[in-house]
């Protein structure tokens, strides 16, 4: 099989995966959303820990832990993508599936918006229309609501930053994902052992097999990661653009279809806004990449 073929295949699996994660947090019920977050990041603390000795990145693991500037970024990484986790399990295990789907629609539209109030990146025309669209989509369904969708902001917003800190940070997906969850394991065990302690702990309370889904939080976290770095290094990264909209289309399927949660119009108008600013925005990503190839082809030396 090309290798290209093989990343597209290693990327449609993680995706996948990521866009399947509605269907496996309610077999953790009734635990909630807390102490799930917590097992996660202990049992991917212990995952990581294994990749690290398996794949031979102690070396590096050990360079991130001595930069003091990375592992700062990192250590604050750890902080924004332990509430992005927890705030979609709970979306999740509360009947809020289509909106948490939300967030990860809107995500490439807010690491647009970072790029510019963060790195000073300037936007060229159609960006600004698919922010502006993004912003009307906002409105719509605050108003359909009854509220801003929250969940959907705070998911997409801790989500972009975390890709943010990652960039700057510059290190590996399996070594930096070991640094972040050792950062936050010890936390995620206090709690743990709080709950143990005052007889609030779900974890061995449910049976054998409700206990050992609670130990595949870590696998379930490695795998789609593995996969994933596996597709960076194989295929461009306009494809990989373009395939992390499966993750959010799958979501959105299973919490109309399978959940059978509620879709009034107002709120099938805001979905729409939110997929035409997409359409927007990559479409101005493909013209512009094809206008750079075209650029360097003219420059290049007959």
């Amino acid at each position: 099989m090309p290798e290209t073929r093989r990343g597209l295949a290693y990327g449609t699996g993680a995706y996948v995966l990521w866009g399947a994660f509605p269907l496996y947090w309610p077999l953790l019920e009734p635990a909630g959303a807390l102490e799930i977050l917590a097992h996660r990041i202990l049992w991917s603390a212990l995952t990581m820990g294994l990749l690290v000795v398996v794949l031979r990145r102690g070396r590096h693991v050990v360079a991130l832990v001595r930069d003091r500037r990375r592992l700062a970024l990192l250590a604050l990484g750890a902080v924004v993508i332990s509430l992005n986790w927890a705030t979609y399990i709970w979306s999740v295990n509360n009947g809020r599936v289509v909106e948490g789907s939300l967030g990860y629609f809107v995500n490439p539209l807010v690491t647009v918006l970072l790029g510019v109030l963060v790195l000073g990146e300037r936007l060229r025309r159609l960006q600004w229309a698919a922010l502006g669209v993004a912003a009307l989509a906002v409105v719509v369904l605050t108003l359909d609501y009854g509220r801003p969708p929250w969940i959907a902001l705070v998911l997409a917003c801790s989500f972009g930053t975390y890709g943010l800190l990652k960039k700057k940070a510059d290190a590996g997906a399996v070594e930096s994902l070991a640094v972040e969850t050792a950062v936050s394991g010890p936390f995620a065990a206090a709690y743990v052992a709080f709950l143990v302690v005052t007889g609030g702990s779900g974890f061995g309370s449910h049976g054998v097999g409700h206990a050992l889904l609670f130990t595949t939080t870590g696998i379930i976290t490695a795998v789609p990661l593995i996969l994933f770095g596996a597709a960076t290094t194989r295929v461009p990264l306009v494809a990989l653009g373009l395939l992390q909209y499966l993750a959010p289309v799958l979501q959105f399927a299973l919490g109309v279809l399978w959940f059978h949660e509620e879709m009034p119009p107002g709120r099938w108008a805001g979905f729409a806004l939110v997929w035409l600013a997409l359409v927007l925005l990559t479409a101005e990503m493909l013209r512009h990449r094809r206008q750079l190839r075209l650029a360097a082809v003219d420059c290049a030396p007959v």
